[in-house]
């Protein structure tokens, strides 16, 4: 499918690797000018070259952390009207929610809730202005079915979801849209981590406790970046554009429900 969006312009926030990368590469092959981001120079250099070589799209490297005012302003000076923005950031670990001081809270709701909207606010007007955007927010399954120990993240991620309810109703007549996508269980280094940390625990081997957790999954597998990226790219392009402010479930069914 042609997803009528060649020549378009998409900042990807946290793309050097993981889901964002997926992202990064669905929308280069689809014809995009892309912005890839992240904090470590070599990673973020490395991948833009990855997905320039692979798509002979124009990638633009940004190595900035975009939860600063300085960050952002890298952002856009190397991008300053994108077309299409994906919110992507690592959420806060697990942690017991006695535990967390009120400057980690605050934190946590900065990276997963504030900086998106500072984001959006940013490129809303742009857009509709030109008659197009897409806004795509990466935030978590655990927002439709929270988790203990994730709290933070799940409570910061649905307060973004429930702000951003009422500002895609306002711009959907300008073919702008706002959406999320809820992954799952990836195979990403976060989730990797998970099961590395939780084998310790049970005294398991890391292969013995990926395979348990991938039978939890109805899919009896992880989802990969490549599909994901794949979600995210249909979200964005000109046949999306009477979807708004809804959220994708992905992940292989695990969360049982109807809705």
């Amino acid at each position: 499918m042609d997803l009528g969006i060649a020549g378009r312009k998409a900042i990807v926030c946290a793309s050097s690797r993981g889901l964002g990368k997926g992202c990064a590469m669905a929308l280069a092959q689809a014809g995009c000018e892309v912005v890839v981001n992240g904090r470590n120079d070599q990673v973020v250099n490395a991948t833009a070259e990855e997905i320039a070589k692979a798509t002979n799209a124009k990638i633009i490297p940004v190595v900035a952390d975009v939860g600063t005012p300085e960050g952002q302003a890298k952002l856009f000076a190397a991008m300053p009207s994108p077309d299409i923005l994906i919110n992507n950031n690592a959420g806060p670990p697990f942690r017991d929610f006695r535990e967390l001081s009120r400057q980690q809270m605050i934190d946590g709701v900065v990276a997963n809730m504030i900086v998106a909207i500072e984001l959006i606010q940013k490129v809303i007007d742009p857009m509709t202005q030109r008659g197009f955007g897409r806004i795509v927010n990466i935030t978590s399954s655990a927002v439709k079915a929270p988790l203990a120990g994730l709290d933070l993240s799940s409570g910061a991620r649905a307060g973004l979801t429930a702000f951003l309810a009422g500002v895609a109703r306002t711009v959907a007549d300008k073919n702008v849209t706002i959406n999320f996508l809820l992954p799952g269980p990836f195979d990403t280094d976060r989730l990797r981590s998970n099961i590395e940390m939780n084998a310790k625990k049970a005294g398991k081997s890391f292969d013995e406790a990926s395979a348990a957790r991938k039978q939890t999954v109805p899919a009896k597998r992880f989802g990969t970046a490549e599909e994901f990226g794949a979600a995210c790219a249909f979200l964005c392009s000109t046949q999306a554009g009477y979807i708004t402010g809804q959220n994708l479930l992905l992940d292989g069914g695990t969360i049982p429900t109807a809705f």
